[in-house]
């Protein structure tokens, strides 16, 4: 994330993380620590994957503390290994502390995501389907979650609700039909803006290419349903592909000339790449 993100768009999230696991203050380090002795801490690897969240790491710690020193030894999006030291924080030994679960909870995640990311990106490898993420976000984290599957490899479906028109069954049985819905939908929006339907079934499809819909989405339908309704549409509108995509769906479905999958599951179900700050020690002052 570069520095305009983080400070428009980042830092109120990360504040509030920060808010929330300090209310008032720091019992465990107030205690030990009185004043302001100088130190630092290793950044280690303790699993495989791809790492990231560099940026938010560091914020967390320069939020605190604008004075503490953050390095890198590796790039955003990189893979790195178990045991590897990636990265080294000096600063207020108090500030190192305080921040450091938040600050790695931000990071694991992050890179847990980019990397399972990265393994279904990779499946779908030579096949000319592109990789897209859900709205099936962590409420308040979609900034960080949707950023860490474009540093997987994987590409951003619509960010929230102002961004593009999504049909889905909800929509479509308040309208009264697929024609209906798309028919309102192209009077309202911007002519800037895409209509995606939503369909569950061969006859929802042929309502969705009648009504001229830009984006088809074929939703939990199963493989030979897909087939068929991928030769109706034969390239008169995008498609995409969604419903319960996990890795091993996603291997099942590299066969169909589809143009998306959309998976939900690389954010949701992503748990977390283990890393974790060690070997805090006091250094001398003179050495910040």
């Amino acid at each position: 994330m570069n520095d305009v993100t983080l400070k428009l768009n980042a830092d109120p999230y990360i504040l509030s993380a920060i808010r929330e696991d300090i209310t008032n203050e720091d019992l465990s380090t107030n205690a030990i620590l009185k004043t302001m002795i100088a130190g630092e801490a290793d950044l280690i690897c303790k699993q495989d994957g791809i790492v990231c969240g560099l940026d938010v790491f560091k914020r967390v710690f320069t939020l605190l503390d604008e004075k503490t020193d953050v390095v890198f030894f590796v790039q955003e999006g990189q893979k790195i290994k178990n045991g590897e030291v990636i990265g080294k924080i000096t600063g207020d030994m108090r500030t190192i502390l305080t921040g450091e679960r938040t600050a790695l909870n931000f990071l694991q995640r992050m890179s847990g995501i980019a990397t399972k990311t990265r393994e279904m990106k990779e499946l779908l490898e030579d096949t000319g389907i592109t990789l897209l993420d859900t709205r099936k976000t962590t409420p308040n984290m979609r900034l960080f979650e949707k950023y860490a599957v474009k540093v997987g490899g994987g590409t951003n479906h619509r960010y929230n609700l102002s961004d593009a028109i999504m049909l889905k069954d909800n929509h479509i049985s308040a309208a009264g039909s697929i024609a209906k819905a798309v028919g309102m939908a192209r009077d309202y929006a911007p002519f800037t803006c895409k209509v995606e339907v939503e369909c569950e079934t061969m006859e929802q499809v042929k309502e969705a290419i009648e009504a001229k819909a830009d984006i088809i989405m074929l939703d939990n339908m199963d493989h030979d349903t897909m087939k068929k309704a991928l030769a109706l549409i034969d390239h008169k509108a995008q498609t995409e592909c969604s419903g319960n995509v996990t890795r091993e769906k996603a291997e099942q479905l590299k066969d169909l000339d589809v143009d998306f999958i959309s998976s939900g599951a690389i954010i949701y179900s992503a748990g977390i790449l283990d890393l974790s700050l060690k070997n805090l020690h006091p250094i001398k002052e003179g050495m910040l």
